[in-house]
């Protein structure tokens, strides 16, 4: 019996990130990948199935799923062992046959979303073939359970693991070339650039902010086919804004567009709080990992996973109007799931943040002890933890 990873590429989201984690305690004698994109480099060997790249058409990807299921047989023998993550790859996956065991891996929640969405036929359709299915958190597999119908001892909740010790290293490097930062406030946001993300709102919130912070900065890491948006956006709120692949760096910006980063956890290190934004979520690895590195996290209290991370022993079904300044962290309510303009009025749950947030970074008591409390919750995550239960499932 072999073990295998499969998961559609190695760019710079979470789920890359897990399985790059994932790789080093589990020992898969291959990775595979439905496209050409690594940006994470785990130390085995890594076979491409296509050479597809994010930017190509997903319906032509989802397309060829067949082709990537016979491409993948020819690498297995029977009774080997698939863990896959990632919607896509999971459809491969549950469709090899039961002469493998075919785990899949949920990453983002489907009662999140709202309308058709066009992988919602598969998944009722081919996640029950699956052997198992993990996901990250109990909200979602709630949701799953409404959604599809599967066996009661199918679905296991595995919470996505933190090398609290890799984590704390990297968070002690330099900052160069923007050692500057540690001369001012800024508030940090970890994430992909698109609709998911909701950072739209982080700049309407953070130009208000400005107007009595004034040495304030944001600093917004990652990249995504919203990046002109957002970039635009800021710039028409009338803030200094830089671009990692546009501008010469100096300390005179209000927001650093700063790209992806292999070490996103110095810059959450010298910062005032990680402010989260998303609309929703599976498992969101940066708010573990900024617990990890002993930051205030200010979030969303999205479906699914800030509410588990931060106050696990509320209600997870629940989902807060108002600010609640919860166990580890403070929760605060999800904003709506539109695009604005810089000219448009500040929404309802716009102005509780900014009320928010200009009472944390006034009176700094709460951060400094929602700062002391952090490490303590991402332990619960600590890697060998939860390898550990990977390996319970890969041998059942």
């Amino acid at each position: 019996m072999a073990l295998y990873f499969l998961i559609n590429s190695l760019g710079g989201g979470g789920a890359e990130r897990v399985v790059t984690r994932l790789s080093y305690k589990l020992n898969p004698k291959k990775i595979f990948l439905l496209e050409d994109r690594v940006q994470y480099s785990p130390p085995l060997e890594i076979e491409k199935l296509s050479t597809f790249t994010p930017a190509d058409s997903p319906i032509l990807k989802t397309l060829y799923i067949p082709i990537y299921v016979r491409k993948l047989k020819k690498n297995l023998k029977k009774g080997d062992v698939v863990i896959s993550f990632l919607e896509r790859a999971n459809f491969v996956n549950a469709l090899l046959g039961r002469k493998y065991k075919r785990i899949i891996s949920i990453r983002n929640s489907i009662g999140a979303r709202k309308g058709y969405h066009p992988y919602s036929f598969l998944i009722k359709k081919l996640y029950p073939l699956a052997d198992f299915i993990v996901v990250p958190n109990r909200m979602l597999g709630y949701d799953l359970q409404n959604f599809v119908n599967l066996r009661k001892k199918q679905v296991i909740v595995i919470y996505n693991p933190l090398d609290i010790d890799e984590i704390n290293r990297k968070s002690l490097e330099s900052l160069e070339p923007l050692s500057f930062l540690k001369n001012y406030p800024y508030l940090v946001n970890i994430g992909r650039l698109t609709f998911q993300k909701g950072q739209w709102y982080l700049l309407r919130v953070f130009r208000e902010l400005k107007r009595k912070q004034k040495e304030l900065k944001l600093v917004l890491l990652g990249e995504g086919e919203l990046k002109d948006y957002l970039v635009e956006l800021a710039e028409n709120l009338g803030l200094k804004t830089y671009v990692w692949d546009r501008d010469k760096l100096h300390e005179g910006y209000d927001v650093y567009f700063l790209g992806f980063k292999n070490n996103p956890y110095k810059f959450v290190k010298h910062s005032k709080a990680f402010v989260f934004s998303s609309l929703w979520e599976g498992f969101p690895n940066v708010v573990a990992e900024s617990l990890a590195v002993g930051k205030t996290v200010i979030s969303t209290d999205c479906r699914t996973g800030p509410r588990e991370i931060l106050a696990p022993d509320t209600d997870f079904l629940k989902e807060t109007k108002k600010p609640e300044f919860a166990k580890y962290g403070v929760l605060m309510p999800t904003f709506e799931r539109k695009k604005l303009k810089a000219n448009e009025k500040l929404t309802r749950e716009e102005k509780i943040w900014i009320d928010t947030l200009e009472g944390l970074l006034e009176e700094e008591k709460t951060l400094k002890e929602y700062e002391k409390k952090s490490p303590e919750r991402a332990k619960d995550f600590e890697i060998e933890k939860i390898a550990k239960q990977w390996r319970k499932i890969i041998k059942l």
